[in-house]
């Protein structure tokens, strides 16, 4: 382990002493605890090396100190609250008998409920898109023509500060509204909610990030952010409802309102429902950019850990639904009945076919946009990541959360009224003027102010706008003016408390320099007029700024390309993304997974470290193992379960033969499957008794999936105590093991690919000797120094 840059104790060895203190960030010192447990053949895992971020640092004579103005962070920290999803059925004696009992007739039927659930997926998200949209276009209708009408008023009587009053109160007021609900109600609705989703489809399990409340809070929110005129987009939070609205519907069920449908019940498990919610979050993307075939990309290249065809075909459909869904509710709330014109939330229009051409010399000035768009999206990403850190350490109370957020509202109001105010950027308005809420202001009568079609007005008009206006409707000191303070309002934005996405703001930003790029070629160099168009650079750059700041590549091109009905520009945008993840990975990550190392998440990769080729699964396993008799007491499990120091979810069963001290490995069983064993008592005595009891079936485990009952809440008598449990028709009787002399990469592989929770390691006699978990292969990642080893934390 010499190569290793930051060691940490894993096994123990320096733990002999209770509350030895090692200094951590800011003057917080990491706490070592070592506690065993006797026990026959029981162990604990991991003695751990474990920071413990929320213990109370103050005393009961100092209350001032009760709440901390600073929560000390390291990036260095692995978070222990993040528990691993199963992903891998458990294949025990209820589950083959069901199996082997179905017919193919029922298996068939199993299918049609797949495609029936991706097609009510479809239809709520459509359905709750379409009731974010119109909303937010009636507020911010309401509150664009409320602030011009007063500002035309105080232009010419003069008091125009009475008008950037009116619009500062009426955007903070939108932003505390849509803060508060989120701070106080289901703080995992702020922001865009792709981070969170990433993570479930990963395996992590995310507290709280599928709920119905959740969902309420999240509609709720992104339409006071929009409305509140902050830089920020729907897009993101679409794609987290869908995936919300796919985990509900695919259940049958709301264990929130304590409704029980009775249907859909084979899908009570975490394989079928990450596979549902992989269809939610690409429906969500389909009807915010009216692409069914980009959610799809979307789903497969930033979501999806685990793929198969047909899963892309049932994906497919819940999208095309989605989208299907959107633009018939629109086209009749509009009063549109012979077409479906709105593509999605986000409608970029069609360019005109004869400027989408492009020329050979022109692959190099797209090139030069991509290395552009990747410089300025790591500069984002690098302000943004800066700017987390200061809000995790300083800015933690609710209260404290809903006035930035107030404060970012007002600054972007003034900020704007301001850029409007001394701009002399007027430009004539035409009959055929396609501006929704122009303003004159200090320009002469029949013309208005062109820096105001940007800053007033929602950010979907203004890309639309810098997309498909005309030759000279910037000039170049609005079109730069803007791209600079838009980027750091826009960087500021992301990470308050209200749920808001990124991808708008960006492609915002990058439509601005984009077409200023398209404005300055045919002065300075050869090209000419008719073919520097600046609504294609305007493409080009939203492309370039998009990708250098999230780094998707194939999903985004499929998205902007069906944005804007426009397969020509296919090639092009390709490159600039290439070129634009490339320069921006060089620097720093993707804001995405900036904000998931952040969270301190266990997130695996595709690929383990590019140098653990020397570690084994000797050195990376959690030992010694809790293990489990095949025939154990109750007792026993009952006390290892509530010892809230081993809050483990996976025990290795093991059977052991005469005269061995230890046993060899005969299976594996879960937390949640021992709490619903213990609460219907299902218990070896009892069943030999006269007493009668039903068989435990797997309607049982799944009626209390996915809210387990805490082993709290579970009963059992003295007398329990000393009964037998019977593990063998309930554990999974065929786990994955690997030897110990295994590699990382090939742990990490069989571990990643198979979606596991557990993998038990054993010695050449089948004996249990360790177990690997997914803190103990994300622990290990890429430094600057080479390969790292993280704290593991209680935060």
């Amino acid at each position: 382990m010499a190569n290793i840059a930051k060691k940490v104790s894993w096994s123990g060895k320096n733990d002999e002493t209770r509350g030895e203190r090692t200094p951590l960030l800011n003057g917080s010192e990491e706490v070592r605890y070592n506690r065993q447990l006797s026990g026959g053949p029981i162990f604990h895992i991991g003695r751990l090396s474990t920071v413990d971020l929320e213990e109370d640092i103050a005393t009961e004579e100092d209350p001032v100190r009760s709440r901390p103005k600073e929560i000390p962070h390291n990036e260095k920290l692995l978070s222990l609250k993040y528990e691993s999803l199963d992903y891998d059925n458990s294949e025990n004696q209820l589950f083959l008998e069901e199996e082997r009992r179905m017919s193919h007739m029922g298996f068939r039927c199993l299918e049609i409920s797949r495609w029936v659930i991706c097609g009510l997926i479809g239809v709520f998200t459509g359905l709750i898109a379409c009731f974010i949209d119109i909303v937010v276009e009636k507020l911010a209708g309401v509150k664009y023509s409320v602030v011009k009408k007063n500002i035309e008023m105080f232009t010419e009587v003069g008091g125009l500060s009475i008008s950037l009053l009116l619009w500062v109160v009426l955007n903070s007021a939108f932003v505390m509204v849509g803060a508060i609900i989120v701070t106080c109600f289901e703080p995992i609705a702020a922001g865009s909610g792709i981070p969170q989703i990433k993570c479930y489809l990963n395996g992590v399990k995310v507290p709280r990030v599928v709920r119905l409340k959740t969902l309420v809070v999240k509609v709720c929110g992104v339409i006071c952010s929009v409305a509140g005129g902050l830089a920020v987009g729907k897009e993101g939070p679409m794609i987290h409802s869908g995936a919300v609205v796919a985990a509900g519907v695919s259940q049958g069920r709301s264990t929130s309102l304590k409704k029980d449908f009775k249907i859909f019940e084979y899908f009570r498990r975490d394989t079928e429902k990450r596979d549902f919610v992989s269809a939610g979050a690409a429906a969500g993307v389909s009807a915010a950019f009216g692409a069914p075939v980009g959610g799809v990309l979307f789903s497969l290249e930033e979501g999806a850990s685990f793929w198969n065809q047909m899963l892309t075909w049932r994906i497919f459909f819940a999208s095309m639904i989605s989208t299907f869904t959107l633009n018939l509710v629109l086209s009749v709330y509009h009063n549109k009945t012979t077409e479906l014109s709105s593509p999605g939330l986000i409608n970029f229009g069609t360019f005109d076919l004869e400027c989408v051409q492009y020329s050979l010399y022109e692959i190099p000035l797209f090139i030069c946009m991509g290395a552009i768009g990747g410089l300025l999206g790591a500069l984002f990403n690098l302000l943004n990541y800066w700017l987390t850190i200061f809000r995790i350490r300083y800015v933690h109370r609710p209260c404290l959360q809903v006035m930035e957020a107030m404060m970012v509202a007002a600054v972007t109001a003034s900020v704007s009224f301001a850029m409007i105010y001394l701009s002399n950027d007027c430009k004539p308005l035409k009959m055929d003027n396609s501006e929704e809420y122009p303003l004159q202001l200090f320009c002469a009568d029949g013309e208005y102010n062109a820096m105001a079609t940007t800053f007033f007005n929602t950010p979907e008009r203004s890309v639309r706008s810098l997309f498909h206006n005309p030759r000279g409707t910037y000039n170049l000191l609005t079109l730069g003016f803007f791209t600079l303070t838009y980027f750091f309002l826009a960087c500021w934005t992301y990470g308050l408390m209200v749920s808001a996405g990124v991808f708008i703001p960006s492609l915002l930003i990058g439509a601005a320099w984009g077409r200023l790029f398209g404005v300055l070629l045919p002065n300075k160099t050869f090209i000419k007029p008719i073919w520097a168009d600046p609504g294609k650079y305007a493409l080009m750059g939203a492309a370039a700024q998009l990708g250098g700041i999230v780094r998707m590549t194939l999903s985004l091109t499929v998205i902007l390309v069906e944005a804007t009905g426009n397969v020509t520009y296919g090639f092009p945008i390709m490159l600039v993304l290439m070129t634009a993840k490339i320069v921006g990975d060089y620097f720093i990550e993707g804001l995405y997974d900036i904000h998931i190392k952040l969270q301190s998440v266990p997130f695996l990769h595709w690929e383990a470290p590019a140098t653990s080729h020397w570690l084994t699964a000797r050195e990376v396993m959690s030992s010694p193992v809790t293990c489990f008799n095949q025939l154990e007491k109750v007792g026993t499990i009952m006390d290892f379960l509530s010892n809230t120091a081993t809050n483990h979810n996976g025990f290795p069963v093991i059977v052991q033969a005469s005269g061995e001290q230890s046993g060899k490995l005969c299976g594996l069983i879960l937390r949640s499957q021992l709490i619903v064993l213990l609460k219907h008592k299902v218990f070896v005595e009892r069943a030999h008794s006269r007493l009668h009891q039903r068989k435990l079936q797997l309607k049982d485990f799944r009626d209390a999936y996915p809210r387990f009952p805490p082993i709290q809440s579970i009963h059992v008598s003295q007398d329990e105590r000393e009964c037998m449990m019977d593990l063998s028709e309930f554990m999974n009787p065929t786990p994955y093991t690997v030897p110990q002399e295994t590699s990382l990469p090939r742990v990490f592989k069989l571990f990643r690919a198979l979606g596991l929770r557990h993998l038990v390691v054993v010695d050449d006699v089948n004996k249990v000797v360790g177990l690997v978990t997914r803190k103990d292969l994300a622990r290990y990642h890429m430094g600057k120094h080479g390969l790292e080893e993280l704290h593991l934390a209680q935060m």
